[in-house]
């Protein structure tokens, strides 16, 4: 029940940040779409709630790993997207491209936290994540500028993996 009820609050609080307007309720929100809000919630919630809680794991409802996340974000993950930007700039303007694949062992435990890394790279120029392999969590990116036929993570995406340890698990 009280997955339920996390997922209801989550969806009501997503909706109700997206839609905030003009309203006689606290002069964001009519009553009919506080109402809808509501029911969308409740319809929401029973059908996530068997998916957001397959493994009844509440770790990402601590407020301390949002902080960390929002820091990752904001901080070394904007900065390596831009270093990327530049770089695959630099590389189409010169011509310098060495694609490939390569394989990257992050050795992170969780599915949420081989998810937040794959997705990552994928958002970073230059570095795309492939496949992943289920068994040891090992993740095939195709990386732009092939350097090592060996890489370890730290030349795909530095420090990613301390930081979503960190978030995830």
């Amino acid at each position: 029940m009280i997955d339920f009820f996390i997922t209801f609050l989550i969806s009501l609080f997503t909706y109700l940040f997206l839609t905030a307007s003009s309203g006689e309720i606290l002069g964001f929100w009519s009553t009919l779409e506080l109402s809808f809000g509501v029911a969308l919630s409740i319809i929401v919630a029973l059908l996530a709630t068997r998916v957001l809680f397959q493994k009844k794991s509440y770790r990402m409802l601590n407020p301390l790993r949002w902080v960390i996340f929002f820091i990752y974000a904001f901080g070394p993950f904007f900065l390596a997207m831009a270093k990327a930007n530049i770089d695959v700039a630099y590389r189409v303007i010169t011509g310098k491209i060495n694609p490939g694949i390569v394989k990257i062992s992050p050795n992170l435990k969780t599915d949420l936290g081989v998810t937040l890394l794959a997705n990552s790279i994928t958002l970073t120029p230059g570095t795309l994540s492939v496949d992943i392999d289920e068994e040891n969590n090992d993740l095939y990116i195709h990386w732009i500028n092939v350097t090592t036929l060996k890489p370890t993570t730290k030349h795909i995406c530095e420090n990613f993996p301390q930081w979503i340890r960190r978030i995830a698990e």
